[in-house]
């Protein structure tokens, strides 16, 4: 029999399951039709489930990383399931359908009402253990533990954030702005698409040379972010992925990642992430401290120190308004920027992000047994 950790190394990005949703009511008023989610589980059902959400552009294999029998998420322990995005290629997307341009606006509320509907109604899971996720995966885990308090035990957003703020907003708007331009196309603002306004016409098919371009330079814009500043000036990119300088690196690294993706796909992803906050829900309807006060589950919040996008600063204000006991906050100690959260690239980080999920686990699970290497 193969081992259960040479399977989950072994995942491609077709090992997924798909669930369908039927037409689906956006919070934005429009309607998906005949949508589904896409997600791969590990485990045994009647373990404690935990929800692992995809970050953006990820696939659901791209969330491995932090599976298998020597980590915290430990498939011999618990049942986790890894439900993807709207938008990242696999759950409804651009790249999947036939919907006409523009795609409608889909917000993190319209992401977690579907995996609600994917655990309860067809996993048949009334309770969750915990929701964990990085980057876009931690907006989606506040997301959880708001519209459905009741739901969740415990909560790990690590190198995200329950409110997108606008300077990441203004981060989002560059890289946007340069995918865009390659068809000539500006910006309607943030949260917005293109031209704001525009009606709706056929779906927007891109030219190779478009595609090129514009992904091309969508990595470029992305390269100044990914990573922190002392990430570069400690010449990382070479003494750890081993490129021969930085243009090889943006090319070999940057420009790669991007072109591998669907230029449509990006913007509908990017468009939830502008738009990124919890509170924008009954019953807080926009306000942010009454949501984080709503909070019941223990949560673990794990920022970078280097994060250009999200830093600790945000994390700390999450937590400073969430109950007593509610909200623990641990920052990493890394400069690999936002990449210190995954995906499982450093491998000190990858470390020190599952000794701390392995304790709070053990400090939240009573009497069953969980390994400490630490």
């Amino acid at each position: 029999m193969e081992p259960l950790q040479t399977k989950i190394n072994s995942l491609t990005m077709a090992d997924y399951e798909t669930f369908k949703l039927g037409d689906w009511k956006l919070q934005c008023g429009a309607t998906l039709p005949d949508a589904h989610i896409a997600y791969r589980t590990f485990g045994d059902p009647k373990s404690p489930a935990i929800v692992y959400p995809t970050w953006y552009s990820g696939a659901i294999s791209d969330n491995v990383w932090l599976i298998g029998e020597d980590k915290a998420l430990n498939p011999k322990q618990f049942f986790i399931i890894i439900p993807a995005l709207f938008g990242n290629g696999q759950s409804t997307s651009p790249s999947n359908t036939s919907y006409p341009h523009p795609f409608p606006k889909i917000s993190f509320y319209d992401n977690v009402r579907a995996q609600h509907n994917l655990v309860t109604q067809h996993l048949k899971i009334n309770h969750l253990y915990c929701v964990i996720g990085w980057s876009m995966g931690a907006g989606q885990t506040y997301q959880w533990i708001t519209q459905y308090p009741d739901m969740v035990d415990l909560a790990v957003p690590f190198c995200g954030s329950a409110r997108t703020s606008l300077h990441n907003q203004v981060f989002l708007e560059g890289v946007k702005s340069a995918l865009l331009a390659a068809k000539g196309i500006p910006s309607g603002g943030p949260k917005e698409g293109g031209v704001k306004g525009e009606g709706m016409g056929e779906k927007r098919i891109w030219s190779q040379e478009e595609k090129d371009v514009g992904l091309k330079a969508f990595g470029r814009g992305y390269a100044g972010w990914g990573f922190s500043q002392t990430f570069y000036r400690e010449k990382m990119h070479e003494k750890h992925f081993g490129y021969k300088d930085l243009e090889a690196f943006l090319q070999g690294f940057w420009e790669t990642w991007a072109c591998s993706k669907d230029p449509e796909n990006l913007l509908v992803m990017l468009q939830t992430w502008q738009s990124g906050d919890c509170s924008l829900q009954d019953p807080y309807n926009g306000h942010f401290e009454k949501a984080m006060a709503s909070i019941k589950a223990k949560t673990l919040v794990l920022p970078s120190k280097t994060d250009l996008y999200f830093p600790p600063e945000d994390s700390e204000y999450e937590v400073a308004n969430m109950k007593p006991g509610v909200g623990q906050l641990e920052v990493f100690p890394s400069i690999w920027g936002h990449w210190a959260g995954g995906p499982g690239d450093s491998r000190e980080d990858v470390e020190w992000l599952d000794g701390h999920l392995k304790r709070f686990f053990v400090r939240n699970l009573g009497s069953r047994e969980i390994v400490v290497n630490a």
